[in-house]
């Protein structure tokens, strides 16, 4: 095969070490390189086009590529003040805290840093701190759920429940503890209240654990990595009532779900939850500036002000570039955009409509065991054998999505994460996604599925 000598992609084959990639096949093939996008189109270096179904790769790009105006907000913002560290405040810090807890009832205080990783580990620091100053030392173990992610330092992975990220990491953090995951169609008990099961299955692990010793439960409202995974009915007003009863904090991780994506502002908010901590980074800025909230309750906040002479009593943590002013000016920006564009409501319809003809494909592709998702982060879990839903191989997976890339769609899917189930199709289209892009999408899938795993089933009998 001959390589490409486009500048770009001859500088990226050369040096540059892109994430999660093998490299050695750019020995005989050309790396990715994209150039410009315009709302869900990206162009690359050779000048082909394509359609977007993941916001940048790793659910992100919210608003769509080519949004000037927060281009704009960003530039006027660094030209008057572009840095001065968190010990210290800055206007538009100032005042997206405040719009975004207008969103966020129960919620009061904003702490930014720069990445979802670090915004998680903020809330580890704080309850270890909290277990020092006011627990006697006590409940500082956190509790974390397989198949969730909360990123990628030694901490997060240490709080995460996708075995294959952390491989040959350790040793982790010691003081995390795992419950088990709440994926309905891998049942792991037979009882038909599944929500409630599940809840209760995280009760056990804190009283085999003792309660005294947990301080904190992690959990993504819906997982995202792990498989796209919506709790079953029941199991967030448990797990609440849980936590509550045994004195554990709560926190809800929203790097993926939070700011529109799920069809409401937060995913927590389907639920009816009141957490105490809720982290944020991905879609706050859309992309265009690198920045992370980790958002707490006053009652927290005042955890660290209860001795104003001790040295060691405020938090004693800093993020350098939670100073920088681009992320909160163009947090701002989006949040207008979302309003006035009213992209909450269109995530909620056009949602519905991708899993509408997603199961549409799955009565006729046996490879779709399920099809789970709500707002526009979707999941279409492959299987060999629907009917033991035994997983799809990765391989086979993967060379859906390269079909797809080769008919102009981008799509995600489950990579790294759990040996033996990385076997689901992971769709996060922008917020600003219309008809024909959601119809575009599955019309691909379901040109791909045919050409990996053979003719649909023209059948409509109900699947299993």
């Amino acid at each position: 095969m001959t390589l490409s000598d486009h500048p770009a992609i001859t500088a990226d084959r050369a040096h540059v070490w892109h994430h999660l990639t093998q490299h050695r096949r750019f020995e005989t093939t050309d790396p990715l390189v994209f150039v410009e996008g315009q709302g869900l189109r990206l162009r690359d270096a050779p000048g082909r086009e394509f359609l977007d179904a993941t916001s940048g790769g790793v659910w992100t790009v919210n608003l769509g590529y080519g949004r000037a105006s927060i281009a704009q907000a960003i530039h006027d913002q660094l030209v008057r003040l572009p840095y001065f560290a968190g010990t210290a405040g800055t206007v538009p810090a100032a005042l997206y805290a405040a719009r975004l807890v207008s969103k966020m009832p129960g919620l009061s205080r904003v702490y930014y840093s720069n990445s979802g990783s670090e915004a998680n580990e903020k809330v580890f620091k704080m309850v270890r701190q909290i277990a020092h100053r006011h627990r006697g030392g006590r409940k500082s173990r956190i509790l974390y759920r397989a198949r969730d992610y909360h990123g990628t330092t030694i901490a997060a992975l240490s709080a995460g429940g996708q075995p294959q990220r952390a491989a040959q990491f350790g040793p982790l953090t010691p003081g995390f503890v795992e419950v088990p995951h709440c994926l309905e169609y891998r049942r792991q008990w037979p009882e038909g209240d599944y929500g409630a099961r599940a809840a209760r299955a995280i009760e056990e692990v804190i009283l085999r654990e003792g309660p005294d010793t947990i301080g904190l439960l992690c959990l993504e409202p819906i997982t995202a990595g792990g498989g796209v995974i919506v709790p079953p009915e029941g199991y967030w007003p448990l797990v609440q009532d849980i936590c509550r009863r045994h004195d554990i904090l709560l926190h809800i991780d929203e790097v993926v779900c939070g700011l529109g994506r799920t069809g409401a502002w937060f995913g927590y908010q389907h639920y009816g939850v009141k957490p105490d901590f809720v982290t944020l980074a991905k879609g706050v800025a859309s992309g265009y500036a690198a920045v992370a909230c980790t958002v707490t309750t006053e009652a927290v906040f005042d955890l660290f002000k209860d001795d104003p002479n001790d040295p060691l009593g405020q938090f004693r943590d800093i993020s350098t570039f939670g100073g920088c002013t681009a992320g909160p000016a163009a947090a701002l920006e989006v949040l207008r955009i979302i309003e006035d564009e009213g992209l909450v409501e269109n995530a909620a319809r056009m949602g519905a409509r991708l899993l509408d003809n997603l199961r549409a494909l799955q009565a006729r592709h046996t490879a779709i065991g399920e099809v789970r998702g709500k707002g526009l982060l979707v999941g279409i879990e492959l299987v060999s054998d629907r009917g033991l839903r035994t997983p799809a191989p990765e391989a086979a997976v993967q060379q859906v999505v390269a079909e797809a890339l080769a008919r102009g769609v981008i799509l995600g899917a489950t990579t790294r994460a759990i040996a033996g189930f990385n076997n689901t199709l992971c769709l996060a289209p922008a917020l600003i996604a219309t008809a024909d892009d959601i119809d575009r999408i599955a019309d691909v899938i379901d040109r791909s599925l045919a050409h990996v795993f053979g003719t649909a089933d023209t059948r409509t009998t109900p699947c299993e």
